[in-house]
């Protein structure tokens, strides 16, 4: 019979399975044909394929791989632990971002117990059992399978109708949706990565339970790459150099509202003064909308009936207000301020907002998932045929702010949901547009088929920082339920009033969270246009004082941040300290210095220059700053080497 497989047909025999598939076309390594969708549905291999069946394959590389490869590790998880310490009850095990994690009830382990945990999954992976896939009839059958697990049955009996199923590999079964690999010898490499406390259901009125981290590698290759990486994320992480480095601090009293300190600020205002630039050279307008705004505006857009549980909201004059969570709905009404013609369009508008989300406390994480922020919104309300032409547009502005920051970048297509509103005329139309727009550009993208939001498609912006890590910031949502809510209309140059296309658009996302992303990116050693502290001019010797402070008074007048150490300190401290706080240059000054009117230049990277003239170590400076170089004229190889590799 006959298989489509990802634009091919192939010919196999009746009767085979996604397995049989995938080693007719030689997917046969640990990192290869890991999961499988049969017909847009993700499905175990083990599955029975029919004639004309779509087939495509996942290798670990697809995120679609990875969960497949990592839920059944959680479960090899459940199994060692089970078998070290039976009295243990096994609740959830879900995927995360990198890895899984298991929760236990009536288990209490320590970092002690990581390298049995390991030796037994070893075993186990050695067993190399294949996994199989068991449907209930019911939930009474379900339930029986679990007669004395209470977190099982209670997840089973909160079940909606529908297929209830579960997997087992050996003694070992569990409740579980799937898909999972077809044999778990495919795991090369398993790590416990660490242990914590978490509540039943993530709520603080249930039972404690243990929750064990970990993650899995078809290669172990892979597994000490992970690990290498993990140590340098430790030495880049944002929640330590931030206020080692003086930029923001998370006080208890504003749980998840960070304050940012004056050399933050001096980071934060570049980055809105850059944005302004782009966005002004763009043709954008700016706006400001109010942060609190009544319940009536809520409601209309929609956010008081499925967003309601993340407001603030609270009452005045016995009327009931919210404080945004969004700037949209804002953005809203501004346009209805006017009336538009067919001229107007399409119609840039840019907003700087400060919104808050209420986020459970055990998911705030630094600058990375807070509950104030702010957006860098933008919206465009376009006609029909502005959508491939304006999207073209928002690419050359990512392209210009992402390079800056050497950021390199991907972009993801997510299409119509099953659930979604609005006509299929409507739908084909604005992915036609996004999808035309993104050929033109040329970049290669990913598409995630009926990925995309109820209101439209959208194209999804992911960097990657200077570890290779993938942040998705930027995001452009073309929306066509909010301009219906709002009742937004322009006059067309036939004279009919025609409802506008809306893009929902950010490229910093929120500022906060890039602010981290940046920090962690550059280690802290910000390029001289971002660096909240740039030169710092240090004295040999009390006499000395005096012309550093001269020197320091000429090189403020010139735009540049400049302090003096001029404490009893020695020398090699007041360098070090300067390293520390990742001061882009030191100027040493002593006798000779002041006898030739020039100082001594020394890098953060520890690379001394020697004797330079001032004048010509400002205009250096001054290219530096006006080019947003990423890389410093008095740069050693290895920085500059890698900086560039960036």
């Amino acid at each position: 019979m006959l298989i489509h497989v990802q634009q091919k047909q192939v010919e196999i025999d009746p009767s085979s399975t996604a397995k049989d598939l995938a080693e007719k076309l030689n997917l046969r390594e640990p990192h290869q044909a890991v999961a499988v969708r049969i017909n847009g549905t993700l499905k175990d291999l083990s599955t029975p394929l029919s004639e004309g069946d779509k087939v495509e394959f996942f290798n670990f590389d697809d995120p679609e791989g990875k969960d497949v490869f990592w839920h059944t590790s959680a479960h090899v998880l459940a199994q060692a632990i089970l078998r070290l310490w039976p009295s243990a009850k096994p609740t959830i095990g879900p995927t995360i971002e990198a890895g899984f994690y298991y929760d236990f009830a009536d288990l209490t382990i320590s970092d002690a117990d990581f390298e049995r945990i390991e030796e037994e999954v070893a075993k186990i992976i050695k067993e190399n059992y294949a996994t199989q896939r068991m449907v209930f009839a019911n939930k009474e059958e379900a339930l029986k399978r679990f007669p004395s697990n209470h977190y099982k049955r209670e997840l089973i009996e909160g079940f909606e109708d529908g297929t209830i199923s579960g997997y087992s590999q050996g003694e070992f079964f569990d409740l579980c949706r799937g898909p999972h690999l077809f044999n778990i010898g495919k795991i090369k490499a398993f790590k416990i990565l660490k242990t914590s406390g978490a509540y039943w259901r993530a709520d603080a009125s249930r039972e404690m339970l243990t929750r064990v981290y970990g993650i899995s590698f078809p290669d172990k290759k892979l597994l000490k790459d992970y690990l290498f990486l993990l140590e340098e994320a430790k030495k880049r992480d944002h929640k330590i150099l931030g206020p080692k480095l003086g930029l923001f601090s998370i006080k208890e009293e504003a749980p998840g509202m960070p304050f940012i300190h004056p050399k933050g600020m001096i980071i934060w205002n570049r980055l809105l003064e850059f944005w302004r630039y782009l966005h002004n050279k763009a043709g954008y307008i700016e706006i400001k909308t109010p942060q609190i705004m009544g319940r009536e505006l809520w409601e209309r857009s929609g956010h008081w009936e499925h967003y309601k549980q993340n407001m603030y909201d609270f009452s005045i004059e016995e009327r009931e207000f919210a404080i945004k969570p969004m700037n949209c709905p804002g953005c809203m009404l501004y346009f209805q301020t006017s009336t538009h013609s067919y001229r107007d369009l399409p119609l840039r508008i840019c907003e700087f907002g400060h919104v808050h989300r209420h986020e459970a406390s055990g998911a705030l994480s630094g600058l990375f998932r807070v509950r104030s922020f702010h957006q860098d919104d933008a919206h465009l309300f376009l006609k029909p045929t502005d959508i491939k032409s304006e999207i073209l547009r928002i690419l050359d502005l990512v392209e210009e702010t992402y390079s800056t920051f050497g950021l390199p970048y991907r972009l993801e297509l997510s299409t119509r949901p099953e659930k979604s509103i609005g006509t299929d005329e409507d739908w084909e139309i604005a992915t036609s547009g996004l999808k035309d727009a993104l050929d033109e550009w040329g970049e290669p993208y990913k598409v995630n088929e009926g990925d995309g939001a109820f209101y439209g498609p959208k194209i999804d912006i992911h960097i990657k920082d200077a570890l290779g890590r993938s942040w998705q910031c930027g995001t452009v949502q073309l929306d066509m339920a909010l301009p219906e809510k709002f009742g937004l209309e322009y006059m067309d140059k036939d004279g009919v009033h025609k409802r506008p296309i809306v893009l929902h658009r950010a490229i910093f996302g929120s500022i906060e969270r890039f602010l981290g992303i940046l920090i962690e990116h550059f280690v802290g050693k910000f390029p001289l246009w971002l660096s909240p502290l740039q030169v710092r001019i240090i004295t040999i010797a009390d006499r000395h004082s005096d012309y550093a402070h001269e020197l320091q008074k000429i090189i403020s007048s010139r735009g540049f941040i400049c302090d003096v150490d001029d404490t009893s300190e020695s020398v090699n401290k007041k360098i070090r300290s300067a390293q520390l706080m990742q001061i882009n240059y030191m100027l040493t000054v002593g006798d000779k210095e002041i006898e030739n009117k020039n100082a001594t230049l020394r890098t953060r990277d520890n690379v001394v220059h020697g004797e330079i003239v001032i004048e010509e170590f400002l205009q250096a400076l001054q290219q530096e700053y006006q080019t947003k170089s990423l890389v410093s004229p008095f740069s050693s190889k290895e920085e500059y080497e890698n900086n560039n590799s960036q």
